[in-house]
């Protein structure tokens, strides 16, 4: 698959998983789902970064977002 996919999903997982991990601090209970999710993220950001010939600048994100979303919804 799309290293650059990859990428765009791991991180939007990553950013879905703060929600859940703060909610359950807040209640006391332990984060499972968002740990859960924090190692999805995780794991699809490594995959992308070593399939990508070169890996990522922190400059390259927001066009990858682009160009992800670009070809996906048109």
């Amino acid at each position: 698959m799309d290293p650059d996919l990859f990428l765009v999903v791991g991180m939007v997982i990553g950013v879905l998983a703060i929600p859940s991990m703060l909610s359950a601090f807040s209640e006391s209970r332990s984060p499972r789902a968002g740990a859960i999710l924090v190692l999805i993220a995780g794991v699809l950001v490594v995959v992308a970064v070593q399939n990508k010939a070169g890996g990522y600048t922190f400059a390259e994100i927001p066009q990858v977002f682009y160009n992800v979303i670009g070809r996906y919804f048109r």
